[in-house]
């Protein structure tokens, strides 16, 4: 069975994720197309506004096959590792052919090319970039200024936008896993992927987020299908997160924030210092950012303090053999995708039952997708759903 994988969030699904899921079933004629989404927790380092099962729901009904939870030690990190952890999961499918997203601009060629340089830098640009720090740029400032000073900056035009830099990861994960899968860009249309206002048609998941919280329903009608506005009427109160997160700041010793994944150069010292006197959430991550530690760095690292996700489980876990753990499946296929998914290199798991499947270092991931979702019921009021897959 050809597969064609997409890499999501869907928080929450809109019409730009619909657009992107119908050009990359038409224009890769794949027999499946296969999500593979963040869970409770995304790549901002908070909570999604609606539960996993639910979003995959939606991409379910907007025409995918198969929706797969990527880990929440991968969900949760900065792009490269996101990346790597998802196309992983995706390259483990014997059938996986193309890796479609959307993108601002540039072709096939053109994000294998800079995934091929980006590669190939290795130490050299390390050493730019600490030296980029040294001198007080902010992490993404250091990298690009790296990146330019290298061959890799014959990419630009190519690097300069959000989706685009997510494209690059995506090719260099690919060429990591040793995977034939070609990419599939999308040009993407309406909103840009920072967008906080609505636009006509296609607005971003951000700009869609803010109205949700201004309680702007109505105008947020146009911007998802109506099966998601349903759900989004009846989205869960998750501000008790705030809470946990400065808590987990308080809570956890310095030594253990710095064994977090990207709580480097003392930053867990300033973050352990700034929690004492900043109680709100909000503040406390504004407080802690600066030009050199952006608030999305800082929120991550809040979450994975929150879930107690280490560096060492990161690393090691994308080094293991891991689990498809099956959110939901089009019910009218599902005897035709089981086998297809069971194929896989790695176990699949459809009911609590099959976590006697894992082996030592899955358990270890898995575990914390267990905690995400438990946190998200105590947060959101609602029981968890115990891994039992979605039949729509």
């Amino acid at each position: 069975m050809k597969i064609c994988g997409i890499i999501c969030e869907y928080n929450p699904f809109h019409n730009g994720h619909a657009y992107l899921i119908g050009k990359a079933k038409k224009e890769s004629g794949c027999e499946a197309l296969v999500c593979v989404m963040s869970g409770p927790f995304t790549q901002r380092g908070e909570p999604a506004c609606l539960d996993k099962y639910a979003r995959a729901k939606h991409a379910v009904l907007a025409g995918a096959d198969a929706v797969i939870e990527l880990p929440v030690p991968f969900a949760a990190a900065p792009a490269e590792i996101f990346a790597r952890g998802a196309v992983r999961l995706l390259a483990a499918l014997p059938g996986f052919a193309f890796l479609a997203f959307g993108c601002e601009s540039g072709d096939k060629e053109s994000f294998t090319a800079a995934a091929r340089a980006l590669a190939n830098e290795g130490r050299e640009m390390k050493a730019v970039i600490r030296e980029n720090l040294k001198k007080g740029m902010g992490l993404p400032r250091a990298r690009y200024e790296a990146v330019m000073s290298s061959d890799a900056g014959l990419h630009a035009p190519l690097l300069s936008s959000p989706n685009n830099l997510l494209g690059v990861e995506y090719a260099k994960a690919l060429l990591a896993e040793e995977s034939a899968a070609a990419l599939l860009p999308v040009p993407r249309t309406g909103g840009a992927h920072a967008d906080t206002e609505l636009k006509e048609g296609v607005s971003s998941a951000s700009a869609i987020r803010t109205a949700l919280a201004e309680g702007k329903l109505r105008a947020i009608r146009k911007s998802v299908p109506e099966f998601v506005l349903d759900d989004l009427k009846g989205a869960p109160d998750l501000s008790a997160y705030g809470t946990l997160a400065v808590y987990a700041a308080l809570s956890r010793p310095a030594e253990e924030l710095k064994g977090i994944l990207d709580c480097t150069e003392g930053l867990e010292n300033r973050i352990k210092a700034l929690a004492k006197s900043n109680h709100d959430y909000a503040e406390l991550v504004a407080k802690i950012t600066t030009k050199r530690y952006i608030s999305s760095r800082i929120r991550r690292i809040l979450a994975a303090a929150v879930l107690g996700i280490g560096e060492d489980l990161v690393r090691k876990s994308l080094k293991s053999k891991l689990y498809l753990n099956v959110l939901a499946i089009k019910k009218e296929r599902a005897d035709e995708l089981l086998p297809a998914l069971n194929a896989s290199a790695f176990p699949v798991l459809t009911r609590k039952s099959d976590e006697k499947k894992l082996s030592a270092r899955a358990r270890a991931c898995y575990e914390k997708d267990v905690l995400a979702e438990d946190v998200y019921a105590f947060l959101s009021g609602a029981p968890a759903r115990a891994g039992k897959t979605v039949f729509v």
